[in-house]
């Protein structure tokens, strides 16, 4: 009876041990866990040999004729799809930008509410705002000399009168027409400047150790300034020592820009234009010391006085005049 019994229970361990899963979704993971752990016995056998030459079935499969698990077909549709994808994305960019171009006037500018009031430069401009020079040495304000016949070549009298009109002062020049029609330019000569024209004098008060220096506004399109009243040029120290200036003449007249400069079409349709300029001729200014001078736009609708915008109605620069 005891073998029996013990033969009994040997059988029922073993059905134990040998009974089947349950069910399918059992066997597939038993499965899946006995090949898991044949491939890490398999990844442990591996040698670098077999690495290279498995990387290289990856990269090229001649039975299979597969490049990096792909077939040329499968390449091919792969390579036509993102064509035609991307063909798509740049027409569809293309055709954006040319609806944008349409809407946009290559001769005014669209949106105009926030153009501020003109800046204003200066000529000479050679290094920075600093203008320093020995009249007893030549090589050191020859170049500012230069500078100035560079930048006036253009308002020379035979230029002006060959290319521009003249016009009625003291009254804008407003020209009607189609926005693409080229437009007139008033004459601005030389001469004007007449003591900083560079005519009677070729140095610009240079060598006497009175400079010329040129004042212009910074073009905006359709821009009236000063409201039908002439915008005027005043200059003075900006700290120290008023005394330092003593005496500045202004050309052309009474140093103001004239109303029959304005307004500028652009660079498209006014292709003669040349921007009105006031000479500021510093007659008698303190030598062999650093003079700070702050010029200034003066009229209507001229903002001079913005804290954070050294260039908006008015510019500091430096003179340093050695004998």
């Amino acid at each position: 009876m005891e073998m029996n019994a013990t033969s009994g229970g040997a059988e029922g361990q073993r059905k134990i041990y040998h009974q089947k899963p349950e069910n399918k979704d059992e066997e597939r993971a038993q499965h899946s866990e006995d090949e898991q752990e044949k491939c890490k016995e398999k990844m442990g056998k591996k040698t670098l040999a077999d690495v290279i030459q498995e990387m290289k079935t990856f990269l090229w499969n001649s039975e299979k004729k597969e490049c990096m698990g792909r077939t040329a077909q499968s390449w091919g549709l792969i390579l036509l799809f993102y064509l035609i994808l991307y063909t798509f994305l740049a027409g569809m960019f293309s055709f954006c930008m040319y609806g944008l171009l349409l809407a946009l006037s290559p001769y005014t500018p669209t949106y105009r509410d926030r153009v501020s009031p003109p800046g204003v430069m200066i000529r000479p401009y050679l290094h920075g705002f600093n203008i320093a020079f020995s009249v007893s040495e030549p090589s050191t304000w020859m170049p500012y000399v230069n500078s100035m016949h560079d930048f006036l070549q253009a308002y020379d009298d035979n230029i002006q009168e060959e290319k521009n009109i003249e016009c009625p002062a003291g009254q804008y020049f407003v020209q009607d027409g189609a926005e693409s029609e080229e437009k007139k330019a008033c004459q601005f000569k030389r001469s004007q400047l007449q003591n900083c024209s560079g005519i009677e004098d070729p140095t610009f008060g240079y060598s006497k150790g009175q400079p010329c220096i040129l004042l212009k506004m910074n073009r905006i399109i359709g821009y009236r300034p000063g409201y039908g009243t002439p915008v005027s040029v005043n200059c003075a120290i900006q700290k120290g020592d008023e005394s330092a200036l003593k005496s500045v003449d202004f050309y052309p007249g009474n140093g103001t820009f004239d109303l029959m400069y304005y307004p500028y079409y652009g660079k498209l349709t006014h292709v003669n234009y040349t921007s009105p300029l006031v000479a500021l001729h510093f007659t008698d200014v303190k030598k062999n010391d650093f003079v700070p001078i702050q010029c200034r736009l003066n009229g209507e609708g001229i903002v001079n006085d913005v804290t954070n915008d050294r260039f908006l109605g008015r510019i500091t620069f430096t003179l340093s005049i050695r004998m």
